[in-house]
């Protein structure tokens, strides 16, 4: 279970999308009016863009390690556990999160598409396309990294409940095998030792005829 190890960094990856998230919901509607509209646009703009830019940074991160751990979950779970038990919701919340991945893994190749042919040109010229570059890449991709924030947390829970199972199913393995061994070596030490046999018994010595 190799996969097990990329799970501290997705979860954290989940927990900073949700917090990116709430953290523009809290003083959304305060910069708008009574009927929804930016109070002023600059600002408005710029809190969803740093909302969309520290999104998509964790997004990326489900990009590197999700799909690992998302084979080894599928591989490790079984037919009970999508039907009932700790995990059916989280295995059933994992439907779509292979297109999410996909749609967000498009992004970012147009990204280092973009990227690659700007290679070589002028620091100002690359400044600026890279700037347009990357607000159009997180825009895009909020709506992927918004998703993320609880397909992956659902990714999360499902890997962490499967890794303790199979911590706990080896440690009883380890325990019967332990304790079939101790009645082994008890069985083998109650055995008494096979006692020798009897010398054959001795017989006087004729006694020699006088002459």
């Amino acid at each position: 279970m190799a996969w097990r190890r990329h799970l501290p960094a997705l979860a954290s990856a989940a927990a900073g999308i949700n917090e990116a998230s709430n953290a523009w919901d809290a003083v959304s509607d305060s910069l708008c009016d009574a009927e929804g509209w930016p109070l002023d646009d600059k600002v408005y703009g710029d809190g969803k863009a740093k909302r969309d830019a520290e999104a998509w940074k964790h997004a990326e991160v489900f990009l590197d390690h999700g799909p690992e751990v998302l084979g080894g979950v599928r591989a490790a779970a079984d037919g009970p556990d999508y039907i009932e038990g700790p995990i059916s919701d989280d295995l059933r919340r994992l439907r779509g999160i292979d297109t999410t991945l996909l749609r967000a893994e498009e992004l970012r190749h147009e990204w280092d598409g973009v990227m690659a042919l700007m290679d070589g040109s002028q620091p100002s010229v690359l400044h600026l396309y890279q700037e347009r570059a990357e607000e159009h890449r997180n825009t895009e991709g909020w709506h992927h990294a918004h998703e993320l924030g609880y397909q992956g947390a659902a990714l999360v829970r499902a890997g962490e409940y499967l890794a303790h199972r199979a911590d706990t199913e080896r440690l009883a393995q380890t325990e019967r095998a332990r304790v079939a061994l101790t009645r082994s070596t008890h069985n083998t030490h109650a055995v008494p030792p096979t006692s020798p046999p009897f010398p054959p018994a001795s017989h006087p010595p004729t006694p020699g005829r006088s002459r």
